[in-house]
């Protein structure tokens, strides 16, 4: 798979000490795994002149008080809260200042975010997705990309899951459904 470094843009989803680290609320060893990955595939995107987007989920502590059904307090505990230690990058992943960290509040990193416009305005059509968790944020994010016309590329091995089955869902359920899957050797920038 040959992608343009011109038009595509490697996303990191969510790789925060919250969910990739042993003392993070949401921590799991399949998303720590996934952090060397993910670095080696945003060093071979650099090296090649493609854009590096990181996304960051964030919760404000008073994000769900007001909340009618879509609460992610409830239904995973509070987690990677505004200006704590959880909410950031892993030490591994070093933003860059022509890099673009989305700052989330939902699965979603289109939803109320500057993404799309940025990916627009840098001539960006090509995804190229990698993170946590792999039938959370990841999958609804590149669904939301796969809707609005780029081409979501999911590295199957830079992609951490809760349970391997977890990452074999989403990872099947992308393919069938709005995207490509690929291997971290599969991908190439020419």
């Amino acid at each position: 798979m040959e992608l343009d470094p011109d038009r595509t843009a490697v996303v990191v989803v969510d790789v925060q000490n919250g969910f990739c680290h042993p003392d993070g609320s949401l921590y799991a060893p399949g998303s720590e795994a996934a952090i060397e990955p993910c670095a080696a595939l945003v060093d071979r995107a650099r090296e090649a002149g493609a854009s590096v987007v990181f996304t960051r989920d964030v919760h404000p502590s008073e994000q769900f008080e007001d909340a009618h059904y879509y609460d992610e307090f409830e239904r995973w505990g509070e987690h990677v809260l505004e200006g704590s230690r959880e909410a950031e990058l892993v030490d591994e992943l070093e933003p860059r200042e022509e890099d673009l960290v989305v700052v989330k509040h939902t699965y979603d990193a289109f939803h109320e975010t500057q993404l799309e416009g940025w990916l627009d305005a840098h001539g960006i059509d090509d995804l190229v997705f990698c993170g946590t968790l792999a039938n959370v944020c990841v999958l609804h994010t590149a669904g939301s990309a796969g809707l609005r016309d780029y081409r979501p590329v999911l590295v199957e091995d830079a992609i951490g899951a809760i349970e391997d089955d977890h990452r074999e869902y989403a990872l099947d359920h992308a393919e069938w459904l709005f995207g490509e899957v690929a291997t971290l050797d599969d991908v190439r920038f020419a």
